[in-house]
């Protein structure tokens, strides 16, 4: 997993790293923009043209995006969510203040009074919000869990400025491009979607149909429950959860590939994520969970 930091030393380490991650995303911009300029310079007219043709790239920020005390998050809302329904935040099943959940274990409805940091666009700290419960959480075939907060989505916007982010509702495709936005460090992380992997095991876990990214997205302790944008839509695509960090096989923080025909592929520094169009299904009027609705394929308890 992307692990979650806890303690003075995390905390140390956070400053430190998220001042030194800015400055890196910048740096990066500036040299992309300059790659960008010499491409156009060359590039033919049929060239020119198809890019003038491309959907152009959403903006991406850090609105929407939470830091927990351990990890990332973001507020969400549904298809059907409504202003005046208590939000929600998604984060990763792994990053429950009350532990990892166990390999076949769903946590519905536990109270909570978990805070989550709400930042600006620019990743300034506007304030919290609070949780009232962990509507659901899991770790089992993906990572994931949703906090109902005691605030709705429209006093949020209104205390804040702040709009909720959308979930897709399409499976995610291969190719596109996407940013992983990290409230806990502040920081960006862009790549592509690279492929998607039949079962990813993970010490005794495994997720299913997950993401993988290029290498270019090279996240880190922190990063767990990182929303992953599609630029091209601004809609979130996935959930940022995990990484093999030093070529293990199938252990902990080391997870393996596994195909249909239970072939086991290890790539070394290779970051994932889990997708998260079908979720929107298992949720109905008021953003109340009912793992009985049709279409909802999240394990249950």
């Amino acid at each position: 997993m992307n692990r979650p930091l806890v303690g003075a030393l995390a905390t140390a380490v956070l400053g430190a790293t998220a001042l030194a991650g800015t400055a890196g995303t910048a740096h990066a911009t500036t040299a992309s923009d300059a790659a960008d300029r010499g491409a156009a310079r060359t590039a033919t007219a049929p060239q020119l043209a198809a890019v003038a043709e491309a959907p152009q790239a959403k903006a991406v920020t850090f609105a929407g995006t939470v830091a927990l005390s351990n990890c990332s998050g973001s507020i969400v809302r549904m298809p059907n969510s409504a202003d005046n329904d208590p939000a929600l935040v998604m984060s990763n099943g792994h990053c429950l203040e009350s532990g990892m959940p166990d390999p076949g274990e769903v946590v519905v409805d536990q109270p909570s009074s978990r805070s989550f940091t709400v930042l600006s666009a620019s990743a300034g700290n506007l304030g919290t919000v609070r949780a009232t419960k962990v509507a659901y959480a899991t770790m089992t075939d993906t990572d994931v869990s949703f906090y109902e907060l005691s605030s709705t989505y429209a006093q949020i916007k209104q205390r804040y400025g702040i709009k909720a982010l959308d979930i897709d509702t399409n499976h995610p495709a291969k190719g596109v491009g996407i940013t992983v936005v990290s409230g806990y460090w502040k920081k960006t992380y862009s790549c592509n979607i690279d492929g998607f992997v039949h079962q990813l095991k993970e010490g005794g876990y495994v997720m299913k149909d997950s993401v993988r990214y290029t290498p270019a997205c090279k996240t880190i302790g922190g990063t767990s429950g990182s929303p992953v944008i599609d630029t091209a839509s601004g809609k979130v695509a996935a959930i940022n959860n995990t990484g093999n960090e030093n070529g293990g096989r199938c252990t902990m923080n080391n997870p393996c590939e596994v195909d249909e025909n239970g072939k086991v592929t290890v790539r070394k520094g290779i970051n994932y994520a889990q997708e998260i169009y079908t979720i929107p299904k298992c949720f109905g009027t008021g953003n109340k969970l009912d793992l009985g609705r049709v279409g909802c394929v999240l394990p249950k308890p």
